[in-house]
């Protein structure tokens, strides 16, 4: 296996990126900034220069990976076409570069609530609309895949709460540690019952302490 991870020097990229290593997992990341990537990610990963945005560049990156794992997202800008652009266009782009080179499977990251138009989160550019649109284009894609539905994202590595999974619009409030959410993604790569689902995940202290195995198996659908 060997992974292609867009989005690697994000927040969540990133721990994407370190969980891999960690596992001995063959890690090519896609990034913007060469410079920028090789000061933030492990020694030794392999950073190829490219943009979702440019096709060209994909074909390039992807030519030896196995599975793509998109931590990609818009940031926040004065822009209107940002999301649009970032979370649907460049997605878009992804998966038809991995369909065309036969990948295994295409993780995605996506965010809880994207089925809510009128979520106060599109206020920004309609965000969540355009990622709606990136998993539904994934899903009819061909491609094997996973979607993981964080909630709101918590950069604290020592968050150690159990996760809950759930089917798609099931969750609506609750947030995740960010490495609790790359853990979600790798692991969906090595468990058939993560295959052709879209998860929702948020961390709580009560939840009940699950294999990954176990919580994939208890989504249907």
């Amino acid at each position: 296996m060997k992974a292609l991870v867009a989005g690697a020097t994000g927040e969540t990229g990133r721990r994407i990126v370190q969980q891999l290593v960690a596992k001995n997992i063959s890690v090519k990341a896609l990034v913007r900034d060469l410079d920028q990537a090789r000061s933030q990610l492990p020694a030794g990963v392999e950073c190829v220069q490219g943009d979702v945005l440019k096709r060209e560049s994909l074909e390039i990156a992807i030519a030896d990976c196995t599975v793509v794992l998109c931590a990609t997202g818009a940031r926040p800008s004065f822009d209107p076409t940002g999301p649009y652009q970032v979370d649907y266009e460049g997605t878009k782009n992804l998966v038809n570069v991995a369909k065309a080179h036969q990948i295994q499977q295409f993780v995605l990251v996506s965010s809880l609530c994207v089925s809510q138009f009128f979520h106060p989160l599109n206020l920004f550019w309609l965000v969540l609309w355009w990622k709606k649109q990136a998993e539904d284009y994934l899903r009819k894609s061909g491609l094997t895949y996973t979607i993981v539905r964080p909630g709101g994202l918590k950069s604290d590595d020592s968050d150690s709460r159990p996760l809950i999974m759930a089917a798609p619009d099931t969750l609506f409030e609750g947030n995740v540690p960010r490495w609790k959410v790359a853990e979600t993604c790798i692991e969906a790569l090595s468990l058939p019952a993560a295959q052709n689902k879209t998860v929702e995940i948020v961390a709580q202290d009560t939840a009940t302490v699950q294999s990954y195995g176990d919580l994939f198996a208890g989504v249907v659908g």
